[in-house]
């Protein structure tokens, strides 16, 4: 009997910048969620903490900086095997962030980026995290129920 490679989760981090009634999110143009709103973030490098790879990923995929703070928000999403197609397992942390400067622009993996007035998100295609996770923060201003 051969053994498999030991692997290990991914770890990812993002961050939920809000600025006045609108918060900053990505249109996602790769799976998994492809061409649905979400958090903007990405994977933890080596040797580097939580709250610098959410700065680098913001900058990365929307041109914004922040000033990364406290986590608010965790989920895992797994997707398993199929056939020839290796699964996934990532291990996300959303932290808070504070908004420093720049206007979003699509860069990195992400097909848009904006500012989302919180009052439209009810309408937007969010991925079930997102919305999930916005609902807990904003609880009066976001439905919780999947579109």
């Amino acid at each position: 009997m051969t053994q498999s490679p030991k692997k290990s989760p991914i770890l990812g981090v993002g961050a939920v910048v809000r600025r006045a009634d609108a918060v900053l999110l990505v249109k996602r143009k790769r799976p998994p969620y492809q061409g649905e709103w979400a958090i903007p973030g990405g994977r933890v490098e080596w040797g580097e903490t939580l709250a610098a790879a959410a700065e680098r990923e913001l900058m990365e995929e929307t041109g914004v900086t922040i000033r990364a703070n406290e986590p608010v928000y965790t989920f895992e999403y797994i997707e398993p095997a199929k056939g020839k197609t290796p699964g996934v397992h990532y291990v996300v942390i959303d932290l808070r962030g504070e908004y420093i400067a720049g206007e979003p622009r699509a860069a990195s993996d992400a097909e848009d980026a904006a500012w989302v007035n919180l009052s439209r998100l009810q309408r937007l295609a969010l991925n079930w995290y997102t919305r999930h996770c916005l609902a807990t923060l904003y609880p009066t201003e976001v439905a919780s129920s999947p579109r």
